[in-house]
C-alpha cells in the first residue's frame, strides 16, 4: 500500500534519526518520537473545511502525535535491504538495533526478533544481559543515548549562528 506524503516524512524523519544514534549506544522508542516532535520542519496537513476556506490539521500529522509505538511501526517496516532504489533507508544502513525500549528491554518480536536484535548490539560492544524473566536487558545508565537534540539539528544551528555572526 503506499503511504500518503505525510506518512512517508514521517517514516523517513524516523529513519534519518535513528542513522544518528551512535555506535555502541542505543536510545528508546520514546526518545526518537520526542527528539523528532521537536522539530519545526514536519508538514502540516491542510483540509477544505468548506469551500473555499482551509485550515490546518497538526493532530492528524505532526510528530508531537506520533509516539512510541509508530516508530515501532517505522523499525518494523524498514526493509532489510536495498530492493527498490525508491526506498533509501534498509536495514544495512539504519541501525535499527540501537532503538529498545524505555526501560532497556530488547522487545520481541516474533521468533528469534530479540536475539538478531541482541547479537547485532553485542557486536557494536553494548552488553547485553538477561533479566530475572528471561527478557533481554541493556544497561541505560551505561549504554544509553539520550540527547536534548538531534546532533543534525545541533550541527544546523551551530552554522546558521555563524552565517550570522559572518
Amino acid at each position: 500500500m503506499a503511504r500518503s506524503d505525510e506518512a512517508e516524512w514521517w517514516f523517513n524523519a524516523v529513519y534519518e534519526a535513528v542513522q544518528e544514534i551512535p555506535h555502541g549506544k542505543v536510545t528508546s522508542y520514546g526518545h526518537i518520537a520526542r527528539l523528532l516532535g521537536r522539530r519545526a520542519d514536519y508538514p502540516l496537513g491542510l483540509k477544505r473545511s468548506v469551500p473555499g476556506e482551509w485550515c490546518i490539521i497538526l493532530v492528524l500529522v505532526g510528530p508531537a502525535e506520533m509516539g512510541n509505538r509508530q516508530v515501532g511501526i517505522c523499525l518494523k517496516h524498514l526493509p532489510t535491504f536495498s530492493v527498490d532504489v525508491n526506498h533509501h533507508f534498509h536495514g544495512d544502513n539504519v541501525p535499527w538495533q540501537r532503538v529498545i525500549n524505555a526501560k532497556g528491554v530488547i522487545s520481541q518480536r516474533g521468533p528469534g526478533g530479540a536475539s538478531r536484535q541482541a547479537a547485532a548490539l553485542r557486536r557494536e560492544g553494548v552488553h547485553v544481559g538477561t533479566g530475572t524473566l528471561g527478557e533481554l536487558t541493556v544497561d541505560l545508565a551505561t549504554f544509553g543515548w539520550f540527547p536534548s537534540r538531534l546532533p543534525s539539528e545541533v550541527a544546523e544551528g551551530d552554522s546558521s549562528d555563524s552565517e550570522q555572526d559572518g
